[in-house]
C-alpha cells in the first residue's frame, strides 16, 4: 500500500444521492519510485537461492492516495478476496497472510485496527508516530522506521545542545504531527525550553488559514521553528511563506519532510536555507538505478501505475486500451507516444537515488518478511521449531502464524545494519543529522550530513554533530540565537515574567554580598560569612580587614600624637628636674609632680596599645593599662589638691590638720587609690577579660577586627572609679580655687579636671555611636584630650614662668599675695 497519489477530488456529500467513487489526483514520483523499489527487492528475493529457496514471493499493489477512507477500503477488500489463479494452479491460502504499508501515522491506526479482527500483520515503512508502540491497541503492527519517540528526544537535545530556548512548532492536523510536536514540547520542556507557539496545520487549508499560520512565524520572536508533518502537508505553507518572502527563520524539520525534492526546491531555499533535521539512515542499494531506468510502461505484468508515470513524465497519452487505476480519472495530452522513449533523456526524482531513505525501510520492510517466511520454511523443513509447538504449513499459511515469526526476526542486511523489532514492534532508533546546503548560487539543494543520532548506544555518545560542516540559515556559520530573552551573565539573576513563560525574564543585578557565577542563574548565592562579593558580583572574595593601623595615615598620626605628648611630659620633667630647688618647683610638691608626670607619659603610652591589630594580649593591656595609669593620674592630682586645702588650712591658729597630709601620707593616698583600680583590673582580668573578636554585623562588606569588653559591668567600673576620683578632684579644686595666693595650685587643677571631665562626659555618647575602628579613635582622643588637657593646664604655665619669667620664680614672688 503506497500513496502513489497525494490528494483526491473534493466531492460534495448531499446525502441525497450515493456518492462517486473517490478519484484521486497529484502523482507522487517519490512515492512511486518507493513502490518500484518494492517490486525490485522482491523480484531480488525470488533469484536468491539462499532465501525462501523453491518460493515465490507474489504481491498486489494498492494506491490508497493517503486517504483514510480509501486506505480501509483496500485493507477490507485485500482481506476479503482469495488468492488468484495463475498457471501453476490454485494458492490455497484463503487471504492474504501480510501487509506492508501504510505511509501514514493515521492511515496506520486506522488500518491496523481493522486487521487487528483478523489477526493480518502489518509491517509499515514511514508510520513513526509514537501512539503506535501501544501493543495492547496495535498488537499486530510493525515498522521498520523508527519510533518519533526517539525522534522527539533527539529534537529536543538538538535544540538544547545548540543554545536554543525559545522555539515555535509546527505540526500537521493528524497522529504523526500532533503526537510529535506534543512528544517534542515535553521533551524540550524538561531540559528547560519553551515552546513560543504550537500551530497546526490543516488538512485542506484555506487561505486566511494559510496567512494566519505564516504570521504566527513571521511575527513571532522564536527564530526557530520545528516541523512535523509530512510533505504535502508542508508545502502550502512552505508557498506562502515564499510567496510573503519570509526569512530569518532557522527550520528544523522531521524524517517526513527533511530530504524531499518537492520542499526543497530553489525558490524555497531563500526562505528555508540551512534547515536542518533528522533523516533516516540512507543507502546506496546496487543495481536499483537501473532497474528503475528499465522500466515499461505497457509491460506484462501490466501495472497501471507505471503507465500513468510514463505519461505524466512525457506529457504524453499512450495509445491502449488497457484499463487505468481505478482511483485516477484518464489523462489527455496533445501528443501520443510509443512507450520506447529514454528515461534518462528527462529529469525526474523518480530515478535519483542519492538519497534513498524511505526506499531503504521499504527493502528493510520486503527482506523482513522475507526471512520471516523463511525461517518458517527451515522450521518445516527441521520438523520442529523453537518459535511454534508445530510448525505451520508454508504453503496454506495464516496470518497469525506469521506474527509470532515476525516479533523474532533478527538478521543482518548486506548494508550490515542489525534488522530486528524489540517489545513494541519497533527497530532501533538511528537517524542522519542533515543541512541543506548549496555550492553555489543557482546550484541543486543537498542534503549534506553533518552528525548522527542513535538510540542503541550509550545516552552520552547518542547525539554526535559536526558544527563546523554546519550552514545556517542566511548562509553563515554562526548558529542563530532564538530566545525570549538575553542570557544572564554573571553576577545577575533571573526573575520570570508574570504571564509568562519561564524562558521569558528580565536580568537583576545581584544584591551585596550575593553572586551568581554562571549564566541564566536562578537565584544568587550568599557569600560565605568572611566573604563578599566583587564588584561584578561574579566571585566572592575576601572581606576587607580593618583596625586602626600603624601603617595608615590616621594612626601614624594618632600614634605621633601620642609619642609627642609623651616626649612633651618627658620635656616637663627635664625642666622641672633641672629646677627643682627653684622656689615654684617646690612649692608645688616635686615628688608629686614627678608622679603625676610619670603618670602622664604613661597615659600618652597606653595608646600606642590601642593602635595594631587586637590580639589576645593586646585587648587586656589597652584596657588595664588605660584604667591604671588614669587611675595613677587623678590620684597624683587629688593629693595634689588635698595638699593646697591642708596648706591653707594649716596656716589657721590651732588647725593640726596638715601633719595627716606630710609626703608618707600622701604616697599612701596615691597608692591606695591606684591599688584600688588595680583590684577591679584584676577581677576584669579573671572573670571575663577583654578578647578579640570579627565583627561581621556592623558592615557586610568588610570585618572590623576589635576588642570585645568581655565584662561590660566592670568596664563600666573602671571607667566610673575614674569618673569618681575625677570628680572629686574637681569639687575640692573648685572649692580651693579663691584661696589667698599668689600662685594658686587649685586654679591650674580646677581647669585640668574641667576638661578631663567634659572630654569624657563627651566620650560616652561618641564611643557609644561611633562604628567600627572609629570607636578606638573615639576613645584615643579622649584618653590624648585629657592628657594634654592635665600637661598643659597644670605644668603649661609653670614651664613657662621657670624658662620665659625666672623672676617670679624666687621665694619673695610666690609669698606675696595680690
Amino acid at each position: 500500500m503506497f500513496p502513489i497519489h497525494s490528494k483526491a477530488v473534493d466531492q460534495e456529500l448531499t446525502f441525497r444521492s450515493q456518492p462517486d467513487q473517490r478519484k484521486c489526483r497529484g502523482f507522487n514520483m517519490r512515492v512511486f519510485r518507493w513502490s518500484q523499489a518494492m517490486i525490485f527487492f522482491i523480484e531480488e528475493i525470488n533469484q536468491n537461492p539462499a532465501l525462501l529457496p523453491n518460493i515465490t514471493l507474489g504481491y498486489r499493489l494498492y494506491d490508497t492516495c493517503g486517504l483514510t477512507a480509501l486506505s480501509q477500503r483496500t485493507v477490507l477488500s485485500v482481506v476479503s478476496q482469495p488468492m488468484k489463479r495463475n498457471s501453476s494452479g490454485v494458492c490455497s491460502s484463503t487471504s492474504i497472510p501480510i501487509i506492508i504499508g501504510d505511509s501514514g501515522s493515521t492511515l496506520s491506526m486506522a488500518n491496523s485496527r481493522l486487521l487487528n479482527l483478523f489477526h493480518i500483520p502489518l509491517v509499515s515503512y514511514f508510520a513513526s508516530c509514537a501512539c503506535l508502540s501501544d501493543k495492547q491497541q496495535f498488537p499486530y503492527f510493525f515498522r521498520t522506521i523508527p519510533s518519533d519517540v526517539n525522534q522527539a528526544s533527539a529534537l529536543a537535545r538538538l535544540v538544547k545542545h545548540l543554545g536554543w530556548t525559545w522555539v515555535g512548532t509546527i505540526g500537521a492536523d493528524d497522529a504523526y504531527g500532533r503526537t510529535g510536536i506534543d512528544m517534542f514540547t515535553v521533551e524540550v520542556t524538561r531540559l528547560g525550553v519553551c515552546v513560543a507557539y504550537r500551530v497546526i496545520i490543516p488538512k485542506l487549508p484555506t487561505q486566511q488559514q494559510l496567512q494566519d499560520i505564516v504570521r504566527t512565524i513571521r511575527d513571532s520572536t522564536a527564530r526557530v521553528l520545528v516541523v512535523f508533518a509530512i510533505e504535502e502537508d508542508i508545502k502550502p505553507v512552505v508557498d506562502e511563506i515564499v510567496r510573503q518572502n519570509v526569512t530569518g527563520k532557522q527550520w528544523v524539520a522531521s524524517e517526513a519532510w527533511v530530504t524531499s525534492t518537492l520542499i526543497s526546491t530553489k525558490e524555497n531555499y531563500l526562505s528555508l536555507s540551512g534547515t536542518i533535521g533528522f533523516a533516516i539512515r540512507r543507502a546506496e542499494i546496487p543495481g536499483l538505478k537501473l532497474f528503475l531506468e528499465s522500466i515499461q510502461p505497457l509491460a506484462v505484468p501490466y501495472n497501471a501505475f507505471a503507465r500513468e508515470f510514463w505519461e505524466t513524465q512525457f506529457q504524453c497519452s499512450l495509445n491502449t486500451s488497457l484499463p487505468i487505476a481505478s482511483t485516477t480519472d484518464p489523462l489527455h495530452y496533445n501528443h501520443s507516444c510509443t512507450g520506447t522513449e529514454r528515461i534518462q533523456d528527462t529529469q525526474s526524482i523518480y530515478y535519483d537515488v542519492s538519497e534513498l531513505r524511505v526506499t531503504y525501510n521499504v527493502h528493510k520492510a520486503v527482506y523482513t518478511v522475507a526471512h520471516a517466511l523463511h525461517n518458517l520454511l527451515l522450521c518445516q523443513r527441521e520438523n520442529g521449531s523453537a518459535f511454534t509447538q508445530q510448525c505451520p504449513d508454508i504453503y496454506n499459511l495464516q496470518p497469525w502464524q506469521v506474527v509470532e515469526v515476525l516479533r523474532k526476526v533478527n538478521y543482518t542486511n548486506m548494508f550490515g545494519d542489525m534488522v530486528h523489532f524489540d517489545k513494541n514492534g519497533d527497530p532501533d532508533g538511528s537517524y542522519d543529522i542533515v543541512n541543506w546546503q548549496r555550492v553555489t548560487d543557482v546550484g541543486p539543494v543537498q542534503y549534506v550530513t553533518v552528525g548522527r543520532f542513535d538510540s542503541s548506544l550509550p545516552k552520552a555518545q547518542q547525539l554526535v554533530l559536526n558544527q563546523d560542516k554546519i550552514i545556517w540559515h542566511g548562509e553563515t556559520e554562526e548558529v542563530p540565537v532564538s530566545v525570549c530573552s538575553v542570557s544572564c551573565s554573571q553576577g545577575y539573576r533571573k526573575i520570570t515574567r508574570e504571564g509568562q513563560p519561564v524562558c521569558c525574564y528580565d536580568c537583576v543585578f545581584c544584591a551585596e554580598g550575593s553572586i551568581s557565577n554562571t549564566t541564566d542563574q536562578a537565584e544568587c548565592i550568599l557569600c560565605p560569612e568572611d566573604f563578599w562579593s566583587d564588584l561584578h558580583r561574579s566571585h566572592c572574595i575576601p572581606k576587607n580587614v580593618e583596625f586602626l593601623s600603624y601603617s595608615e595615615a590616621f594612626g601614624m598620626a594618632l600614634a605621633a600624637t601620642a609619642i609627642l605628648g609623651a616626649v612633651a611630659a618627658m620635656a616637663v620633667a627635664v625642666i622641672f628636674f633641672r629646677h627643682r630647688d627653684t622656689p615654684l618647683v617646690r612649692a608645688n610638691n616635686s615628688e608629686l609632680s614627678f608622679l603625676l608626670l610619670l603618670s602622664l607619659i604613661l597615659c600618652f603610652m597606653c595608646v600606642l596599645t590601642f593602635l595594631g591589630q587586637p590580639s589576645r594580649w593586646a585587648c587586656p593591656l589597652r584596657r588595664t593599662a588605660f584604667g591604671l595609669t588614669f587611675a595613677l593620674c587623678l590620684s597624683c592630682l587629688l593629693s595634689k589638691t588635698l595638699v593646697v586645702l591642708m596648706a591653707f588650712k594649716a596656716t589657721l591658729p590651732g588647725n593640726n590638720m596638715a601633719r595627716w597630709f606630710r609626703p608618707p601620707q600622701q604616697r599612701l593616698g596615691v597608692f591606695l587609690c591606684s591599688v584600688l583600680q588595680g583590684g577591679i583590673c584584676v577581677a576584669w582580668l579573671t572573670t571575663a577579660p577583654p578578647y578579640p573578636v570579627k565583627n561581621t554585623w556592623l558592615y557586610r562588606d568588610r570585618i572590623i577586627l576589635e576588642c570585645h569588653l568581655g565584662s561590660v559591668a566592670l568596664f563600666c567600673c573602671v571607667l566610673g572609679y575614674i569618673g569618681c576620683l575625677a570628680a572629686f578632684c574637681f569639687i575640692l579644686a573648685f572649692l580651693a580655687r579663691k584661696l589667698p595666693d599668689n600662685f594658686n595650685e587649685a586654679k591650674f587643677i580646677t581647669f585640668s579636671m574641667l576638661i578631663f571631665c567634659a572630654v569624657w562626659i563627651t566620650f560616652i555618647p561618641a564611643y557609644v555611636s561611633s562604628p567600627g575602628k572609629f570607636t578606638v579613635a573615639v576613645e584615643i582622643f579622649a584618653i590624648l584630650a585629657s592628657s594634654y588637657g592635665v600637661l598643659l593646664c597644670i605644668f603649661g604655665p609653670k614651664c613657662y614662668i621657670i624658662i620665659f619669667m625666672p623672676e617670679r620664680n624666687s621665694k619673695k614672688y610666690i609669698m606675696s599675695q595680690k
